[in-house]
Order: C-alpha cells, then sequence, then structure tokens
C-alpha cells in the first residue's frame, strides 16, 4: 500500500473525500501505477503493478464491485488519492491506497483511511485487515495510530511454476458445490469465512481445492497476490502450491512465521520479492492451520 509523494499542498482543510465513480478509474490507476512505482523501486523492490494500464483495470473493478466501497480524495477538483474497502465478508480489507506522488504528508492519506475505517464501524464489521509494504515506515506508523496491530510478517514469493503433484492428492478446479466445505475449512483455521471472495472467484474460474481422501483439506481463491488460500496442514497447502501454473501478479504472500511452509517455498524454487505485514484491527483469531493471505489480508 503505498502513500508516497513530494509536493505540498495548502493545508488538509483543502482535502474532499468523495465517493469514487467508475469514471475516475483511469486517473486513479495513473496516480497507483506512479506511487507504487515511486515507493517500490525507491526501496529497490518491483512495483506492485506492471503499468497504469493494469493498475487502472484493477480499479475499474473495484469501482463497480457491488462489493466494494471505494472513495477518491480531490484537492481543489482533481483527484489525489483514492481508497477502497472489501465488504464481501464479516471482515473488511483495506486496498489499495494511494496517494498522488506530487502530494505527500498533508493528511491526505489518513483521511482516506478514516473514510473507510467509519464505513466498516457504521456496517458494524467484526474486524478490519489490510497488508502494508513493510519497509513503509509512514504508512506502518499511520496504520498503529489508527488502532491496527501488526499480526504477521509476510513474504511475497514468485518464481517458476513448481508442478508436481504430492502423493495422495486431487487437485481440480472449485465449483459452487465446494462453497459449503470450503466456507467450513476457513472458519475451522481463521474463525471466519471469505465466502464472497471465493464465490467471485469460483465464477471467474480461479479457485482451486485439494482433496485428501476424498474430501476438501485446502483451497485457493487464486495463487497469487490477490489471493487467498487456506488448508488443514501445510501439506494440503503445498499440493494447491505445487501444481499451479503460475503465480500471479508480485507472487503469493507466505507468513515467514511458518518456517517449514517458507522453506518448503525456498527448496522449492521460489524467491521473495518483497516483506509485506499484515495488520488488523477488531476480531482477530490466531489461524489454526495453514494459509497464505491476499495483499487485502
Amino acid at each position: 500500500m503505498a502513500t508516497e509523494s513530494k509536493s505540498p499542498i495548502p493545508n488538509s482543510e483543502t482535502v474532499k473525500i468523495r465517493p469514487a465513480k467508475l469514471e475516475d478509474a483511469a486517473e486513479c490507476g495513473r496516480i497507483s501505477g506512479e506511487a507504487f512505482f515511486k515507493i517500490n523501486t525507491s526501496h529497490g523492490f518491483p512495483p506492485d503493478f506492471p503499468s497504469a494500464d493494469v493498475a487502472s483495470g484493477l480499479h475499474r473493478m473495484l469501482f463497480s464491485h457491488p462489493g466494494f466501497y471505494c472513495v477518491v480524495a480531490e484537492v481543489d477538483g482533481r483527484i489525489v488519492g483514492s481508497n477502497c474497502l472489501d465488504e464481501r465478508t464479516s471482515i473488511a480489507g483495506v486496498g489499495p491506497i494511494t496517494v498522488d506522488p506530487e502530494i505527500q504528508n498533508r493528511s491526505v492519506g489518513r483521511k482516506l483511511m478514516q473514510a473507510v475505517m467509519d464505513r466498516a464501524a457504521e456496517r458494524k464489521f467484526a474486524g478490519v485487515r489490510l497488508v502494508q509494504a513493510a519497509f513503509h515506515n509512514r504508512s506502518l506508523s499511520l496504520y498503529a495510530k489508527l488502532g491496527f496491530d501488526v499480526r504477521e510478517f509476510l513474504s511475497v514469493m514468485q518464481g517458476p511454476p513448481i508442478d508436481k503433484l504430492p502423493d495422495g492428492y486431487r487437485v481440480r478446479p472449485a465449483t459452487v458445490s465446494d462453497l459449503d466445505a470450503c466456507n467450513r475449512l476457513c472458519k475451522a483455521v481463521h474463525g471466519h469465512d471469505r465466502s464472497g471472495e471465493l464465490t467471485d472467484a469460483i465464477k471467474e474460474g480461479t479457485a482451486t481445492v485439494a482433496e485428501r481422501h476424498g474430501r476438501i483439506a485446502a483451497y485457493a481463491s487464486v495463487l497469487g497476490f490477490f489471493g487467498h488460500a487456506v488448508g488443514e496442514t501445510n501439506p494440503d497447502l503445498q499440493a494447491l502450491i505445487a501444481t499451479a501454473p503460475k503465480f500471479l501478479g508480485s507472487g503469493i504472500l507466505v507468513p515467514a512465521r511458518n518456517a517449514a511452509l517458507f522453506r518448503w517455498c525456498l527448496e522449492n524454487g521460489l524467491k521473495v520479492v518483497q516483506p509485506m505485514t499484515l495488520m488488523t484491527a477488531g476480531l482477530y483469531n490466531e489461524p489454526m492451520g495453514a494459509y497464505l493471505p491476499s495483499v487485502l489480508y
């Protein structure tokens, strides 16, 4: 999540927050592309978006999806940033939040965050979560001040397909009939399900399940930056990772505290792209199984 910039604006009172419109997507995508490029490359990491067109496409999807609440920040009628809240399940996810690289340190990021936090409180979400770039000290400090706690140190990992189905597993595309089993699995690991995200992923054809002894032991909405995965055990999750044709976006987010899974990924050719941090406000249960968060949480 990026909030880098450089030129001052008159004062924080000139910043206005309003709901995002679909026609804002191109400009917000441009801002996101530039902001992530600047902050990531200045710290020696690749940008999260390969181009402004990709970033704009993402914002078009977010701004038009009924499961997301999105806002933009304006100064004198000019868009200077945006933020979104994923409202598809009982736990809300924040992001991507970005601020125009021409504007910095004038409370734009704070106002964008406060807008979605107010929305989450209004909608009575049990918790709010986000993932931030671990090298971005200012965003880490801002989120801590807003009440977020650090929960996990994450390693974004990328590499060639492992292309090796472990013995005893069957990996296949997920279907609507798998939803109940996947939701039970997610609840067992996290204490809540992510049914809204998984339903979208099944419709899009990106979701997969791993069966062990004829039952679902792991699932993934997508193996990549914007997808999450849950498994009863590390080997269950490894079956999904090992059969993924590719890891979309910047890669999968592996909790570094899960040393066995992290080491297995390294041993199978994946490399660390960048460090990130999972932060939460409100309800949080220590995971009781293996999992990969998305860039939202």
